[in-house]
């Protein structure tokens, strides 16, 4: 297509083709329709859309038509493609100006030039990126704010290639480039003030820079694997040599330091065990590591981390006179290391310090040896280096197990610092109180511990709020039980920093947990306190979850005596454990484990401790992980006053079940069905009326065979509990599931004791077996001909019942019940033991009134099968035993021998 004389043509079919008039714009579209595989035809093009003289809609038009060929025919495989020449001219001609004067055309513009380069950056078209820079530098508004559309629209596109090949010419230029770019700001900083706004986008710029090579390394290790020799050169040089001076700043330090953490620890690194299991990749990369990691290099790393890196700073001193409970909460755990200059440096001597133990263990150790004996008072230099000395040795403690006496350096010169009480001495004596508390784990004679007690309760006197918690076994803490505790309690008012009391709260948590109910003559002035600290820390949810907590213990210790602190505690526990205030969302979990615990410890059921049962239906309908401590809080209530309990709140109870059951799973209706059984066994009354709507869901489930075991063994035990213990119930039941089913008694009935017997090995706790057999065997004397048809599963079941709770008595050779308990005996606690609960107690009474505990199973069979003889008549009889299998009669006889 000649340029001159095309241009005029397709301009006319151009403005034909932005008519309304579909006479006129049908047959220009199929003429520039054939137009697109005409060479020269997209020069023409550009030639239209650039001349601002032409009607916009025109050049709009052509705009698109050129965008859309480009998608079509610009790639050389694509067929009717454009010629090489051609296209060299419209790269040529896209970027001649940047002037465009409409917008959405302007738009157009940059996206088909983004398109383009696509296809042909850089390779095709190397001049590019170098004409959009020095157009962006013009002082021409209109040309720079085109060439910025442009390099947005042509950065966007370039960033979405995917193909090895691409990204690889990518990465090659700008990554290598990226340690020359970085180096030459760096320099440019020393010479800005700090403060200017220069210096401030200067930094901007080298954390953005220094974040590509770890996002780069992050995402794709083995790609790195060429530039992990310079960016451990560039990293350790300007970090741990004179390199950095004057240069680097805290957020650069922390990247650089990131760089050589996740170098020296990336798993793609790392050989396998058997060399030969491991890929090339990660055996150059390994290489390249060890090559640069020598001994030089990682001695110099490790003593300026910890003769540098590790001092404390001054304004972390002056922040430490000043305000020294903003200095004990140390910004440490989950990803500060990520970003804060202290956590970085002490997580990069953790990782190389394991990754090169064997080389570094006796460079620490010799700065160890260096610093034996008390350091001069005057001389805070020194002091400041055994800090970060000591620093180190905690943070290695697991790999120093081997190389480090510490129970001889606690008693010759760590216990000596601990008693040295200058002022200037107090970075050591917090040093060392937080290395006992590292290494205590790792190597620490016990018998050693009531020295370490005697120099804490020392430390806790101190006007110092710096302290750490620590381990101990009870027996040798209780000496120091009374000073310790008034000591911390002291401590917990003196603060006034939430992070502060909630540490010192763990603290106090942590003693009573181990004393348990020793702690009772100690508490008084907590138990007073903490209504006053709930009360200020209201909007504090996380103080909150420490009082709960510290609550938890207290309610423990102090067993039946917890009830004096119901005024307080109830309405706290109504509070954290009613859904329709915000607080639950922090408070719930340890809200509702203080619930259980003050049920469980409990001495009776208070009117206040009923109401707050009212908390339990909405908690109910959330079906939460905290489902199991729901269960447990409502057998607490049941065990505490079962009537009482029932008769207000099982109708909603039974409701709350009923839709429950549909939504969990089958662990969870196990759960909830350990509860019902509960109910029945210990009101057999009145717990099978409430709970009348969901009995015939269970015995539907028997019937059916449900294939679960453990769901199953829960079906049987609860509907044993309603034959053996309220059989009166048990026809009414019997008889509303005849109607439903619209089966007859009998036959219901007959399906029933069929599955039981069928599916008793599902049942594995010997209680729950003596109870199915106690049930079944409770069928008789009967003259129903269902229950005759059954007998001999029934006494199969009533056989492995016997066996699973009759022992021997070797010297009469008779057999006893085991399951059977006479009298409540207070169990005898050793001092290693928590006591029992009262809930304990009463679980202990209750047993005392359970047929399973109190009804001998021997005799009960006896009795049972003897009323079935003098109903039948010794003939009758005789036919129904002769259903049985004579081994099992003669193993029957034997264990009811001597009736």
């Amino acid at each position: 297509m000649d340029l001159n004389s095309a241009s005029s043509i397709v301009l006319q079919v151009l403005t034909q083709a932005t008519s309304q008039d579909t006479a006129v714009l049908k047959p220009a579209e199929e003429q520039l329709k054939q137009w697109e595989t005409q060479p020269g035809f997209y020069s023409v093009l550009l030639n239209i859309f650039t001349n601002h003289a032409l009607d916009v809609n025109v050049r709009w038009l052509a705009v698109l038509y050129f965008k859309n060929g480009i998608d079509r025919y610009w790639r050389r495989v694509a067929p009717h493609a454009l010629s090489e020449e051609e296209k060299t001219t419209l790269r040529a001609g896209l970027i001649a100006n940047f002037n465009e004067p409409v917008n959405q055309i302007a738009t157009q513009i940059s996206v088909l030039i983004a398109k383009v380069a696509r296809v042909d950056c850089p390779r095709q078209w190397p001049e590019l990126i170098p004409t959009l820079l020095e157009s962006v530098k013009v002082q021409d508004d209109l040309r720079q704010h085109r060439a910025l559309l442009t390099f947005y629209h042509v950065t966007k596109t370039l960033a979405s290639k995917r193909l090895a090949a691409d990204r690889k010419l990518f990465y090659d230029g700008f990554l290598h480039a990226l340690f020359e770019r970085l180096k030459q700001f760096l320099e440019c900083s020393r010479n800005i003030r700090t403060g200017n706004v220069c210096r401030d986008r200067l930094e901007k710029t080298i954390i953005l820079f220094t974040k590509v090579l770890l996002d780069f390394l992050d995402q794709h290790p083995f790609s790195f694997t060429p530039l992990i020799q310079r960016s451990l050169e560039f990293a350790v040089s300007y970090v741990f040599t004179e390199a950095g001076e004057g240069v680097v700043f805290e957020r650069f330090i922390v990247q650089c330091m990131n760089l050589i953490k996740m170098i020296v620890k990336n798993y793609a690194y790392k050989p396998s065990k058997y060399i030969e299991d491991s890929s090339p990749e990660t055996l150059e990369a390994h290489k390249i590591k060890t090559a640069f990691f020598t001994y030089p290099t990682l001695m110099e790393i490790c003593r300026r981390l910890v003769t540098h890196y590790f001092l404390l700073t001054e304004e972390e001193l002056t922040m430490w006179e000043e305000d020294p409970e903003g200095f004990t909460v140390e910004e440490t755990g989950g990803d500060s290391w990520k970003y804060s200059l202290r956590p970085c440096t002490e997580v990069l001597f953790i990782d190389i310090f394991h990754e090169y133990n064997q080389t570094l263990t006796p460079v620490l150790l010799e700065m160890v040896h260096s610093l034996q004996g008390t350091t001069n008072l005057e001389d805070t230099s020194a002091i400041l280096i055994k800090d970060a000395v000591y620093n180190a040795v905690g943070l290695a403690a697991y790999e120093l197990f081997d190389s480090v006496d510490f129970d001889q350096w606690f008693k010759n010169q760590l216990l000596a610092e601990l008693q040295v009480s200058h002022n200037r001495y107090k970075p050591i004596r917090r040093r060392v109180i937080w290395l006992i508390g590292q290494w205590i784990s790792v190597k620490f004679k016990s018998d050693l511990r009531p020295m370490l007690y005697e120099a804490i309760r020392n430390l806790l006197q101190d006007q110092d709020l710096v302290v750490n918690d620590f381990e101990f076994r009870t027996d040798q803490f209780l000496p120091y039980l009374e000073s310790m505790f008034t000591l911390l309690f002291q401590l917990l008012q003196e603060v006034t920093e939430c992070d502060t009391k909630m540490h010192v709260l763990h603290v106090l948590s942590c003693v009573n947990e181990r004393v348990n109910v020793q702690i009772r003559p100690y508490v008084g002035c907590l138990v007073q306190y903490l209504p006053l600290l709930w009360k200020q820390s209201e909007e504090h949810n996380m103080l909150r979850c420490a009082i709960l907590t510290t609550l938890i213990h207290l309610v423990q210790g102090l067993g039946a005596e917890s009830k004096n602190l119901y005024p307080f505690l109830l309405p706290i526990i109504q509070l954290s454990t009613d859904v329709s205030q915000p607080p639950h969302v922090y408070l719930l979990e340890d809200g509702l484990e203080l619930w259980l615990v003050t049920l469980e410890n409990s001495p009776c059921l208070t009117p206040e401790l009923l109401r707050i049962f009212q908390n339990m239906s909405a908690l109910l309908e959330l079906s939460t992980e905290n489902l199991k401590n729901c269960f447990k809080i409502i057998n607490a209530y049941v065990f505490l006053s079962s009537t009482e309990f029932l008769q207000t709140y099982a109708v909603d109870l039974c409701r709350s079940f009923c839709e429950l059951l549909k939504d969990i799973t089958t662990e969870g209706q196990v759960q909830a069905l350990k509860v019902v059984e509960n109910v029945l066994k210990v009101n057999p009354v009145l717990g099978p009326q409430m709970f009348q709507p969901l009995l015939p869901s269970v015995f539907r489930g028997i019937i059916d065979g449900e294939r679960y075991p453990m769901l199953m063994s829960t079906y049987l035990g609860v509907m044993g509990r309603v034959l053996l213990q309220n059989t009166s119930f048990f026809s009414l039941l019997l008889n509303q599931m005849a109607c439903e089913s619209g089966q007859e008694l009998d036959q219901i009935l007959g399906n029933m004791i069929e599955m039981w017997v069928d599916r008793m090995d599902n049942i594995t706790q010997p209680e729950r077996r003596k109870l199915s057999a106690l049930a079944l065997i409770s069928l008789l004397p009967s003259l129903n001909s269902v229950i005759q048809d059954k007998f001999c599963g029934i006494i199969h079941v009533t056989l492995e019942g016997l066996y699973d709770v009759m022992t021997e008595d070797p010297e009469t050779g008779t057999y006893k019940d085991c399951l059977l308990l006479s009298h409540f005996e207070e169990p005898k606690v050793t001092e290693d033991e928590e006591p029992p609960t009262e809930q304990d107690k009463r679980k202990k009474l209750l047993a005392l009134k359970d047929p399973v505990h109190t009804v001998s199973l021997q005799q009960f069979v006896y009795e049972k099968l003897k009323a079935q003889q003098e109903l039948l008549g010794e003939q009758g009889f005789h036919a129904l035993m002769e259903t049985v299998d004579t081994e099992v009669v003669a193993q029957l006889q034997e264990f009811l021998q001597g009736f």
